[in-house]
């Protein structure tokens, strides 16, 4: 009973983050890679505004974390697809400017990567409602 009791405090406690998990486990794959676009411009905000703040530390973490989702978008890139060269190039410059931006502390080359990341994450979105309208209604005849 005891272990119930804390497993509901902390649904109570912090019901975002039960909606959070239930958001990604539920999410197709396209809306996971539009997640992981804006999980990246969260930290490069962050990381942006940390650096108005000299909070260094908070810099920092916001970088990496950026950096590894863009990694994360590597990994899930189809090399058949002729778009998947340059994309993984774009990705491998992206990681290498918030390197820079992270040891010159430069809001700046945030400012770009933000730009890049932006376009990625509209150009996917406006590709994922493309995909949707493509889509036969349910009960339409094929």
């Amino acid at each position: 009973m005891q272990d119930f009791k804390e497993e509901i405090c902390l649904i109570v406690k912090n019901p975002y983050d039960t909606y959070k998990k239930n958001a990604i486990t539920t999410a197709t794959p396209g809306e996971l890679t539009y997640m992981l676009y804006d999980g990246c411009l969260k930290n490069i905000r962050k990381a942006k505004h940390a650096i108005e703040e000299k909070d260094y530390a908070k810099k920092s973490d916001g970088i990496s974390k950026a950096q590894s989702i863009l990694r994360e978008l590597q990994i899930t890139l189809d090399p058949k697809i002729a778009l998947s060269e340059s994309m993984n190039l774009m990705y491998d410059y992206m990681i290498r400017r918030l390197s820079d931006a992270n040891i010159k502390n430069d809001c700046e080359v945030l400012s770009e990567i933000e730009g890049y990341a932006v376009e990625f994450r509209d150009s996917w979105k406006q590709a994922m409602q493309i995909s949707r309208s493509n889509q036969p209604v349910s009960g339409d005849s094929v």
